[in-house]
């Protein structure tokens, strides 16, 4: 890999491959505002990036500072490997990842007109007018101002006036929302991870009693709900919500279950100053927290690999009266 210490380009497209660039790459007058960037394989990219449009080739890439892009940032279809940004990505334009071979990590917010993403962890949030996500995990919230795509993902939660979705699905929050009724393809599932063990499932052993996910009938739970912003203005949406199926939260210790520290450590990803970990896994190797293994783990989940109980929903009455002795 060649070291760049300082980018010195003065034409309109700068190309890199097996390159170590040690700067940022950021325009240095107004007639490089009109930079394309093209990454072909084997870069790292140690400062910020800016460019009109940023065009991927192939992997590996590991763009460590922030990235603003003023038309697209496109990821060919036939490249492979691993693209990661490690901070914040912002579009004007659209931001298109979908090839099948490769992973794209975002380690922090991903903000854009359009998203179509496929096989990719987003450590954070996506906010964009339209957002396509094809077997992604998003630690944060999906939201969408004009429509939204689920495939077969993982969110924390979405919110959009119209959403579409397919395949198997899975919520990381207790709620999410959409203004328009949700529009299900034929064998469409929902699953809410509230209330499942992640910890001990991250670990590989037993899962914790009362604990699993949720089935969410996204047709008869949802609620209509009205909400109130800073300016009084109300809205009204579907709500798709457990709230109503959570009476055996009292009974679990939501401390012993880690979720919260899994969770944390995925969203801050490379933020982390040191790596924490839930102690040993069942082969007694110590169950870290990387950014690595935990998006592994979420990808488990969502390929069948990880199979996760279901909650069971007969509650033994006198077991709750102890509970609130």
């Amino acid at each position: 890999m060649n070291e760049l210490k300082e980018i010195r380009i003065g034409d309109e497209r700068l190309m890199l491959r097996d390159n170590l660039v040690r700067s940022s790459i950021l325009p240095r007058g107004s007639s490089e505002l009109a930079r394309d960037i093209t990454l072909q394989g084997n870069v790292v990219v140690e400062g910020s990036l800016f460019a009109r449009n940023l065009e991927i080739e192939d992997g590996p890439a590991d763009l460590m500072g922030a990235v603003y892009v003023q038309e697209e940032i496109h990821l060919r279809t036939e490249a492979k490997g691993v693209v990661r940004f490690r901070k914040a990505v912002a579009s004007s334009g659209p931001v298109v990842c979908l090839s099948p071979s490769a992973r794209v990590w975002f380690g922090a917010d991903l903000n854009a007109r359009v998203v179509r993403l496929r096989n990719a962890f987003v450590a954070a949030s996506i906010f964009a007018e339209e957002i396509e996500l094809d077997n992604c995990v998003v630690m944060g919230g999906v939201f969408a101002t004009r429509r939204l795509s689920l495939n077969g993902c993982i969110a924390g939660t979405f919110n959009s006036p119209a959403v579409r979705a397919s395949l198997a699905n899975y919520l990381l929050y207790p709620s999410a929302f959409s203004v328009e009724p949700i529009a299900l393809l034929p064998g469409t599932t929902f699953h809410n991870l509230t209330l499942a063990d992640l910890g001990s499932l991250f670990c590989g052993t037993a899962q914790k009693t009362n604990t699993g996910k949720i089935v969410l009938d996204m047709e008869v739970d949802a609620q209509r709900s009205v909400l109130v912003d800073d300016s009084r203005n109300t809205f009204l949406v579907n709500s798709y919500s457990v709230a109503s199926k959570v009476l055996a939260v009292d009974l679990i210790d939501l401390d012993q279950m880690q979720n919260h520290f899994l969770l944390s450590a995925a969203s801050l990803g490379s933020q982390l100053l040191k790596t924490y970990d839930l102690g040993a896994h069942a082969d007694g190797t110590l169950a870290e927290l990387t950014t690595e293994r935990v998006a592994a783990f979420f990808f488990s989940i969502l390929e069948g690999r990880v199979e996760i109980a279901d909650l069971d929903g007969s509650i033994d009455i006198e077991e709750i009266k102890r509970a609130f002795a």
